[in-house]
C-alpha cells in the first residue's frame, strides 16, 4: 500500500507594513498685539462690518478676517468681480430709495415735507449715477493720453515755464529773465537809449526850442 507524504503548506507572505508618515502639525493662528489689531485694515473692516451686520446674527470674527483677507487677495490678483458686484448691487438699493422716496414726496400735501422727500430721492438718484459710472469706469477704464502743453490764447497770458540754461535750484524764477514785453522793445531806440517820455517844457528866452538857427551856423 502506497502512502502519500503530507507536505506542510507554507503560510502566506506577510506583506510589508505601508509607512505612515507623521501628520505635521497645523500652524496655530498667530495672536496679534492691540497695536497691531488697530493698524490692520482688514481687522478694522471686519469690525466696521459686524457692527453694523447684525441683523445678519452674531458672527465670529476671526472668521469674517479671513475670509474678508481672501477676497482681499482675488482682487490684488485682478478679479474685480466682487467689486463690480458690489456697486451693481448699491446702484439697485439707490434706485429703490429714490423710487420710495418720490412716491413718498408725492403723497405729501405740505410743502415743506414735500421738499424734504423730493430732495432726498434727487440725491439718491445722483448717488445711484454715480455708483453706475464707476462701474462704468471699472468695466471699460479710459486710455491714458499724454499731451503736451499748448499756449493758445487770445489776451495778456504768463506762462511760466523753466527754459534751458537755467538751474532749479538758482533762486531765479523760471522763465521770469526771458519774458520781455514787446511794448518796451518799441519804445527803445536801436543803440540802447530810451525815448524821453517827459512832457515838453514850455518855450523860454533862454533856451527857446524853436529857436532860429543863426547864419553863422547855417550850412
Amino acid at each position: 500500500m502506497v502512502t502519500k507524504k503530507a507536505t506542510a503548506k507554507k503560510p502566506p507572505a506577510a506583506t510589508p507594513a505601508k509607512k505612515v508618515s507623521p501628520v505635521a502639525d497645523k500652524p496655530k493662528p498667530k495672536t496679534l498685539e492691540a497695536h497691531e489689531i488697530v493698524l490692520s485694515t482688514v481687522m478694522q473692516n471686519a469690525v466696521g462690518v459686524l457692527s453694523w451686520s447684525k441683523f445678519a446674527g452674531e458672527a465670529n470674527l476671526n472668521e469674517l478676517v479671513q475670509d474678508l483677507d481672501k477676497r482681499i487677495d482675488k482682487i490684488k490678483d485682478g478679479d474685480m468681480s466682487s467689486v463690480e458686484a458690489m456697486l451693481f448691487g448699491q446702484a439697485k438699493v439707490l434706485e429703490t430709495m429714490f423710487t420710495s422716496l418720490a412716491r413718498r414726496a408725492a403723497s405729501n400735501d405740505g410743502l415743506k415735507q414735500f421738499q424734504v422727500n423730493l430732495t432726498l430721492a434727487l440725491k439718491a438718484q445722483a448717488q445711484c449715477r454715480s455708483t453706475l459710472e464707476a462701474l462704468a469706469e471699472i468695466k471699460n477704464p479710459r486710455p491714458v493720453q499724454f499731451v503736451k502743453q499748448a499756449n493758445m490764447t487770445t489776451g495778456p497770458q504768463q506762462v511760466n515755464n523753466a527754459y534751458a540754461g537755467t538751474p532749479l535750484h538758482s533762486g531765479t524764477p523760471s522763465g521770469a529773465g526771458n519774458i520781455q514785453s514787446e511794448q518796451n522793445k518799441l519804445l527803445e531806440a536801436d543803440h540802447g537809449n530810451y525815448l524821453d517820455t517827459r512832457a515838453q517844457d514850455a518855450a523860454s528866452r533862454v533856451n527857446p526850442h524853436m529857436e532860429t538857427v543863426e547864419a553863422i551856423h547855417r550850412p
